[in-house]
């Protein structure tokens, strides 16, 4: 008996090696897949901004990045006690401005960088609701908690999704012309909007990323959202707000991904690299005892063999931490 539906999921010809610079960028579930490729160590450098939801955020911070734009005092606010920006995320906010703006700027300048150099970006769009100040209709990345009579709620149309989408990739592929570019719909159900209005927004984020990739040899599409809604379909694969998947989920999603978008050789490596990590967590009971030095003796040397075959992948600090505790034990 079936227990779940089948799903076509297309590999590109080319798969993500661990030589290869990732570069990652939307919602919240983007930090997902990058938290789990920076687990095993993938080269990545995710959200730069901080979490972005919708496209119009997505496409105005990565040509920002493209274009090494640098913040200035003008395009900062001050609510709440804090000096803020509505291209990003609260992570960057602060009480000193001259920091804000130093954090910010480094940001950018980083991933102007990396992005000039990346062989993948993945980007995860969460929403068709685009916010935008009531006076000026400038869209925001952030509300900052700010009064919502500053914003007015737009539901953007495909034909707008795709146009602000395609610009950004025009100009990615101009920046960088060997980098190849992955789309995927957040399973997270936006709530607050309503479960219609919710479906409707991904309804139009999926045509308008489709309408981007048919046809094109650099686009692709990953789709973590059906994985979620129509294969696992379950309340039990969901956190007890059921809105965000639970960790069962997620490996299920990052499972998909390595199968289809990662080279065969990597994912072997990726094994060899998962025990090192899991190793460097364990917190010992009794780590004075003759089975955990030896325990620290056989993963010290795995990792040291393996940094020695793969010197790109840095296990500097798992190395250093099993010599360390040996030593001190």
């Amino acid at each position: 008996m079936k227990m779940m539906l089948d799903i076509d999921i297309k590999s590109p010809e080319t798969k993500i090696t661990y030589k290869d610079k990732i570069f990652l960028l939307g919602s919240c579930f983007t930090e997902h897949i990058g938290g789990r490729l920076e687990e095993v160590k993938f080269s990545i450098l995710q959200n730069p901004s901080g979490i972005l939801f919708d496209p119009v955020s997505v496409s105005t911070n990565l040509v920002s990045y493209i274009q090494n734009k640098q913040y200035s005092h003008q395009d900062l606010f001050y609510l709440n006690e804090l000096w803020q920006n509505w291209n990003h995320h609260s992570i960057f906010s602060g009480i000193e401005a001259e920091q804000v703006l130093e954090n910010i700027n480094e940001s950018q300048t980083r991933a102007h960088e990396y992005l000039k150099d990346a062989e993948w970006l993945i980007i995860t769009l969460g929403s068709s609701f685009s916010y935008r100040l009531a006076e000026s209709k400038i869209p925001v990345a952030n509300c900052h908690r700010a009064p919502a009579q500053w914003f007015g709620k737009h539901l953007l149309s495909i034909d707008e999704t795709v146009a602000a989408l395609d610009e950004a990739m025009h100009q990615v592929l101009e920046y960088n012309n060997k980098i190849k570019i992955i789309f995927t719909i957040s399973p997270v159900r936006h709530i607050r909007d309503g479960v219609t209005e919710n479906n409707r927004s991904k309804a139009r984020l999926i045509e308008a990323v489709h309408s981007l990739i048919d046809g094109s040899d650099r686009l692709y599409y990953f789709p973590a959202y059906e994985l979620v809604i129509d294969v696992l379909r379950d309340y039990r694969f969901y956190d007890i707000d059921l809105v965000h998947p639970n960790y069962s989920a997620t490996e299920f999603v990052f499972n998909k991904f390595t199968d289809h978008f990662i080279h065969p050789d990597s994912i072997k490596m990726m094994e060899e690299i998962k025990k090192i990590v899991i190793a460097f967590k364990h917190k010992p009971f009794q780590p004075s005892t003759g089975a955990h030095q030896s325990f620290l003796k056989s993963f010290s040397e795995k990792a040291m063999q393996f940094q020695q075959k793969y010197p790109h992948i840095d296990l500097g600090k798992e190395i250093t931490y099993f010599l360390k505790r040996s030593v001190c034990n």
